[in-house]
């Protein structure tokens, strides 16, 4: 996972019961995924691991990767550490520090490089919007922190705070997936590099 972007507020449904069941489903749903990640994801297989019928997760969530989409949109809702970082702290800098928290939960970083595979198919239309609007929102949000940055003197100026954001989520992200698949990747130390790399520094030794 990356660093959180503001998200649009959760649904509201008509019937407080139905909002109190649909919540439940989703928080045991979470501790599912936090603990065995996004293997053997079927609605039928969520369903049993949950502990409902497939016929209540369908009614809730319609499809799988609207589950999945609601599951990790609740996940990022939910406090971190709460560790403060410095008001010079570079977009980097955010990234390694959430990169620090995602390793106790690799599960759900597994959940998020799964909704980006199914954002790339036609087929999978709920994960698809999610990860496009999280991808240009967090471009938005990091390039402004670059601009902020830049003219308190904190960061380069010869830097495109747009490319700059395509920059960072991209690493961010490729390192995570680097980690997952083999975790002696020092995901967080490459982010303090690159965050080096960005204030014109030099890049922290090993």
């Amino acid at each position: 996972m990356t660093a959180s972007a503001a998200e649009p507020p959760r649904p509201q449904g008509r019937y407080p019961k139905g909002i109190a069941r649909r919540q439940e489903i989703l928080d045991k749903a979470i501790e599912v995924f936090a603990k065995r990640g996004s293997r053997k994801t079927s609605l039928r297989a969520i369903a049993q691991e949950v502990g409902v019928t497939h016929a209540a997760l369908t009614h809730y969530f319609g499809s799988l990767d609207e589950l999945l989409v609601e599951v990790y949109r609740e996940s990022e809702r939910r406090p971190g550490s709460g560790k403060q970082l410095p008001p010079d702290a570079s977009p980097a800098m955010s990234m390694r520090i959430s990169a620090e928290e995602n390793r106790a939960i690799p599960g759900l970083v597994q959940l998020y490089s799964t909704l980006n595979a199914m954002a790339l198919e036609d087929n999978h239309p709920a994960a698809q919007e999610f990860i496009s609007a999280r991808f240009a929102r967090l471009r938005e949000s990091i390039a402004q922190e670059v601009r902020d940055l830049q003219e308190s003197g904190h960061l380069r100026t010869d830097l495109d705070p747009v490319l700059v954001a395509a920059l960072v989520i991209a690493a961010s992200d490729g390192l995570q997936t680097q980690w997952l698949l083999e975790d002696a990747v020092d995901h967080a130390a490459a982010l303090e590099m690159l965050d080096g790399l960005l204030r014109g520094g030099t890049p922290p030794s090993s």
